[in-house]
């Protein structure tokens, strides 16, 4: 009688095994959301179906990514004709370590957006060129004062000056990524704003402890 139990258990344990059907695989739902990282300063949102379909940024350049790697060359260009006389002129070593870091960011990211122009066949500015109505940028008559500073009045100089560059940048930014469509330009801007905001608010603890 043992025996046969056994065996009739097994056989219903088999029988079970055979019959039972595997769980639906998952899938993606179409009411599942989509969650959008916000701007520099804004809060994510949730996205429409329809709107998350055409979310995503895509691989092709408008004119807008285009003007601003144009203009943004030029614009840290300037950053780095700053940057480069804080080392002899600054007596802020804080100051001087922005300088440097400031110098160290943008000078790779020039030669990112030359190569990126270069690939798309486009024209890319030269060393001298005019940057009339740029956000933030400094005048020829505000770099020869920044330039025959030194100590603490270049130290004065170079922060209200760059202050004023970071947000010029900033504002840039801003724009391309309502109006630009390249991903890898998205991506610039958003690295561009994230890392001189925080820079910005370096500066002006420095400025608040003068």
């Amino acid at each position: 009688m043992r025996a046969a139990l056994i065996v009739i258990t097994g056989t219903v344990v088999a029988l079970t095994s055979c019959s039972s059907t595997p769980p639906p695989a998952p899938r993606a739902d179409s009411t599942v959301p989509v969650i959008a990282p916000g701007k520099p300063g804004e809060e994510a949102r949730t996205l429409s179906p329809s709107e998350a379909a055409t979310a995503v940024p895509s691989a092709t350049a408008n004119a807008a990514d285009i003007t601003y790697v144009q203009d943004m060359v030029v614009h840290h260009r300037q950053a780095l004709d700053m940057a480069i006389l804080a080392p002899n002129r600054a007596e802020s070593t804080k100051l001087k370590g922005l300088a440097s870091r400031i110098k160290d960011a943008q000078g790779p990211e020039i030669q990112y957006m030359t190569n990126w122009l270069q690939d798309l066949g486009q024209k890319v500015p030269g060393h001298h060129a005019a940057h009339d109505g740029m956000p933030g940028m400094v005048t020829p008559e505000q770099m020869e004062a920044l330039k025959a500073a030194k100590g603490k009045a270049f130290d004065a100089l170079f922060l209200q000056l760059m202050i004023a560059h970071h947000e010029g940048a900033i504002k840039m930014s801003t724009e391309v990524l309502t109006h630009g469509s390249h991903i890898r330009i998205e991506e610039l801007a958003s690295d561009v704003s994230v890392t001189q905001t925080a820079e910005i608010r370096r500066m002006r603890e420095m400025q608040a402890a003068a």
